[in-house]
């Protein structure tokens, strides 16, 4: 009885603590958390219905995610647009909706080919584009450098918790279908998809119980900047390498190695549950300062788990390579995305730009990066063979991560000897002033 009090009152006194955080920041959140039970069908579970109705394609799935990666960067374009038209909610709102809609578009086609996939694709990459890129802005604007890593491992806590539970519920859900005889796998993806469809909904409703403002000046083009910011251009592109496989290769690996949806569930699930609750503490406890530990250890387990699947590629191997992505991914997010904010902090009032200039042009470094990840993947497949693609591609890709090691130091370095001209007060000001006078409205 005594444990379980100490419980309770843990829990009230973390409750206390994200009300004491602003409101928008909160709505923002909250909105994300229902969304994050979206993306793990988004990620594994369309890569797998890719696999398993064009009999274990896994270049179908490559060539999807390529789609996905060409579709982001060109809706971050538009959206630049359409911010000077419409709210960001509406916007950010519609990104979410359009998930369902392309997996919508995926499941009545009657054959999986190369132009159905992509096209389907292409459309999962302009919701994606339409969500981060109001999503990024949207934490930029709510949080300041001293909240980020609560933000952000807040965010990922929740996103890691949905990933094991998503993924256990959603494969027992399609092999039950089968060997129970409900109905066929199809029917079963079909259901998903309308699950998917009603979880879009409720978060679109979410976002706007609260006014965002839109970015204020309308130029968000721009071709030149700041030495700093190329380092974080380079930055960016490291990351895109690994985001091109670190979606596909799970589905891929455990498709071909181990063969069916529920292995992804049950796999995932081993570790997630430890992860999710060290990432809630760092984002709780840790500092600025402590970035780049966090940003290291995540890229060690992330080499040391593709050098076993290299290795062994094999069902244990898949097993390490998928334990040790559920630790790298969200590690590295816990400390990549505030070091990018932080960056666009102090850039966007040095060179007196719109932050959203810097999170669209951030896109490019990320597009950049995961189009050579995928090309390297389908260029090893055909010059070489599909077996040597699956177990080193990933390693090499791995190993060049490292080289993120010395650039995010330079760059943490640099951004700490800047001064904002906005301090943490003045901040606080400003999201009250918001409220008031409704500064946020369009």
């Amino acid at each position: 009885m005594g444990n379980l009090t100490k419980i309770l009152k843990k829990s009230l006194s973390e409750y206390q603590f994200f009300l004491s955080n602003p409101r928008d920041m909160r709505v923002l959140l909250i909105t994300n958390m229902i969304y994050a039970f979206v993306l793990p069908v988004v990620d594994i579970f369309v890569s797998a219905y890719i696999m398993r109705f064009t009999n274990n394609d896994f270049t179908l799935v490559a060539y999807y995610q390529l789609a996905i990666y060409t579709g982001i960067p060109i809706t971050f374009l538009l959206n630049g647009f359409l911010l000077n038209k419409f709210k960001i909610t509406n916007l950010y709102s519609f990104g979410m909706l359009l998930s369902g809609l392309s997996m919508l578009f995926m499941m009545t086609l009657d054959n999986l080919d190369f132009v159905g996939v992509v096209l389907a694709g292409f459309i999962m990459g302009a919701s994606f584009g339409f969500f981060w890129a109001n999503r990024d802005f949207l934490a930029l604007d709510t949080t300041n450098d001293k909240n980020r890593n609560y933000y952000y491992g807040l965010e990922t806590f929740f996103f890691t918790i949905t990933s094991i539970i998503i993924p256990l519920l959603v494969g027992w859900f399609i092999i039950s279908s089968k060997t129970m005889g409900w109905f066929g796998e199809n029917r079963a993806y079909q259901l998903i998809t309308l699950g998917v469809f009603i979880l879009t909904i409720i978060s679109s409703i979410a976002i706007h119980k609260e006014k965002f403002r839109n970015p204020k000046q309308k130029k968000f083009i721009h071709f030149r900047f700041d030495k700093l910011w190329h380092k974080m251009q380079l930055l960016a592109v490291l990351k895109g390498l690994a985001q091109g496989y670190l979606v596909t290769a799970p589905a891929i690996l455990i498709m071909y190695l181990i063969g069916d949806e529920g292995s992804l569930g049950t796999i995932q699930a081993i570790s997630g549950l430890v992860t999710a609750v060290v990432l809630y503490l760092l984002g709780r406890f840790s500092k600025p300062q402590h970035r780049i530990y966090i940003f290291t250890v995540g890229l060690i387990l992330f080499v040391a788990g593709t050098l076993a699947n290299a290795i062994m590629f094999s069902a244990t191997g898949v097993i390490v390579f998928v334990l040790a992505m559920v630790l790298f991914r969200p590690l590295h997010d816990i400390a990549y995305f505030p070091i990018q904010m932080r960056v666009i902090d102090v850039l966007s009032k040095k060179e007196n730009r719109n932050e959203f200039a810097y999170i669209f042009n951030h896109e490019f470094g990320l597009f950049v990066g995961r189009v050579f990840g995928l090309v390297l993947f389908l260029l090893l497949t055909h010059y070489v063979s599909g077996v040597f693609a699956l177990k080193y591609s990933l390693l090499i890709i791995a190993v060049l991560q490292l080289i993120s090691i010395p650039v995010a130091k330079l760059i943490i370095k640099h951004t700490s000897k800047e001064e904002l001209n906005k301090n943490d007060s003045e901040i606080k000001l400003e999201h009250a002033s918001r409220e008031l006078i409704g500064e946020e409205a369009v």
